[in-house]
């Protein structure tokens, strides 16, 4: 029987946050600070700690739907043009994962007007009511949008709690401008939330909220972070689902348990959660990469290991996932490591990167056949930059692997087709 893992929600919505926030310095903690006014505004309410923690884990992730730079750039005017379309995505992410599904229904409505809810499309298909956390999520947000980074925070209170005082009752909920107008004649609150070590606070006030993550609570939060890394091109919309397969079918094969096995799963789901740092731009380049633009990208594996190491539960799982553009004979990227440096899982994960990238179809070019992605693979064994014996164990039931492969990036497929087709704005894909 596989041992459950206990792992903190805290921690896990931290974690996601602060990689979304990597893809440009605009946004740097961008997340915690919404997280911090939220949960403020929360405990000034006086509302229930459980409460309190789900407000701020949304609120903590309630861009996750932006998958582009300039979505997110969009997102941090005051006054949004079309708001819904990512938070209709971040629900539509989120939802699956039951321990933040009832973040993920703040996060859907975490734009609503107040003047508008009871005249809203948006509103309607959700079942007509907007919960109060998607009230507290909007006017944080709104709130840290309008803080200039490079000026003093305090010089700033004044005109900010002016700008959010107009909109009491048209924008915001006017009960919620007055919580926040007691919030702003506190130094410390403003102090705070421009403070580096904001993250620190927000780890002492949020209640834990410990899950518990079964077999199938485990793949369901590796899903949840699978379609998030994935979903935001086309371009890699199946590739981890891909990774994820190859990688479990040659673990099974080289004798790993059926717990490793279930980890080197979860790995292949999360093996490129740093490419969240990247500009999807960057990752829809069909061409050569400039040597800049490589260095960008070698960056991602870095920001995987770092995220996933600061959820201590997935200390395993975060060199398997990390380590995967690692050469054995040491001079792979981030970390340089060599072949006895490198845990088995990683050389794993290593193989399986190369063979689905290999021979997965692109929107700009065909995949190759297993035969020639034998070829390929043979070769880089051969220069020392894959583990011999893992490639060879490869190359043994090539059909296998790559059905396993094919299967998994047919099921991603489909759902990706049903993620990026999700009505938004009142009007249907289609008419976009």
């Amino acid at each position: 029987m596989i041992a459950d893992l206990k792992i903190s929600l805290c921690d896990l919505s931290m974690a996601l946050s602060d990689v979304m926030d990597l893809v440009s310095p605009v946004f740097s903690g961008h997340h915690r600070q919404v997280a911090y006014i939220a949960l403020s505004i929360s405990r000034e309410m006086g509302l229930p700690e459980s409460e309190r923690s789900t407000i701020a884990f949304a609120a903590a992730l309630h861009d996750m739907g932006a998958l582009s730079v300039r979505e997110r750039v969009s997102a941090m005017e005051f006054e949004v043009v079309q708001p819904h379309a990512h938070a209709e995505h971040g629900y539509s992410l989120l939802r699956t994962f039951a321990p933040l599904a009832e973040a993920a229904d703040i996060i859907r409505l975490h734009h609503v007007r107040w003047d508008e809810r009871l005249d809203s499309e948006v509103v309607e298909a959700a079942g007509g009511n907007v919960p109060l956390g998607s009230y507290i999520v909007h006017i944080s947000d709104r709130i840290a949008v309008l803080i200039d980074r490079t000026r003093d925070v305090l010089s700033q209170s004044g005109s900010i709690r002016d700008r959010i005082a107009r909109e009491s009752g048209a924008m915001f909920m006017p009960e919620l401008v007055d919580v926040f107008e007691k919030l702003a004649n506190r130094e410390y609150f403003w102090l705070d939330l421009s403070s580096p070590s904001v993250g620190s606070v927000l780890h002492k006030r949020m209640h834990k909220a410990d899950v518990e993550l079964d077999f199938d609570m485990l793949l369901s939060l590796a899903d949840l972070f699978r379609r998030t890394i994935d979903f935001r091109s086309r371009f890699t919309a199946t590739h981890s689902a891909g990774v994820a397969a190859v990688a479990e079918s040659l673990a099974s094969r080289i004798g790993f348990s059926r717990r490793e096995c279930l980890h080197m799963e979860v790995a292949g789901y999360l093996h490129d959660l740093g490419k969240l740092a990247i500009p999807t731009e960057l990752l829809e380049k069909p061409g050569r990469l400039s040597p800049e633009e490589m260095n960008v990208m070698k960056s991602h594996t870095f920001y995987t290991y770092r995220t996933l190491e600061s959820i201590p539960e997935l200390s395993t799982i975060a060199e398997w996932a990390a380590f995967h553009h690692e050469r054995i004979d040491g001079t792979g990227y981030p970390f340089k490591l060599s072949r006895k440096e490198l845990p088995i899982g990683s050389r794993v994960m290593a193989v399986a990167d190369v063979f689905t990238a290999l021979t997965e179809d692109r929107p700009y070019r065909k995949g190759m056949s297993p035969e020639q992605a034998a070829r390929v693979i043979r070769k880089m064994a051969d220069g020392q930059a894959l583990d011999p014996d893992v490639a060879s164990e490869a190359l043994t039931d090539l059909e296998s692997i790559n059905q396993a492969r094919i299967d998994a990036q047919s099921k991603s497929t489909i759902e990706y087709d049903s993620f990026s087709s999700i009505p938004t704005e009142g009007r249907s894909a289609a008419s976009d």
